[in-house]
């Protein structure tokens, strides 16, 4: 069984993700292999909310440089989470 703070790994919070918390709608970084089910039966189990739908973005990596050494930042899923009217998830109220 997995727990869903391993699913959820953290919130992101960036001016354009507060503006979307104002539409109950917020953004995390979960697990790569997370699929949307497995991020909003965690949602709703850590903040005790009700999901409406689940928005999922993969991130590529980015190219980094070095002198002449190169390499690939890793890439990374981003979830964004809509939530039944009213609810709200006090972690982003604060941001």
């Amino acid at each position: 069984m997995v727990h869903p703070q391993d699913i959820i790994i953290k919130p992101i919070i960036t001016e354009k993700s507060t503006a979307m918390g104002e539409d109950s709608r917020y953004v995390f970084k979960v697990k790569n292999d997370a699929n949307k089910v497995e991020i909003a039966k965690a949602v709703e189990a850590l903040f005790k909310v009700t999901v409406v739908s689940v928005n999922t973005i993969t991130v590529p990596g980015k190219l980094k440089r070095q002198g002449r050494s190169q390499g690939m930042t890793p890439q990374w899923k981003k979830a964004i989470v809509t939530l039944k009217d009213g609810d709200r998830i006090p972690l982003f109220e604060g941001a």
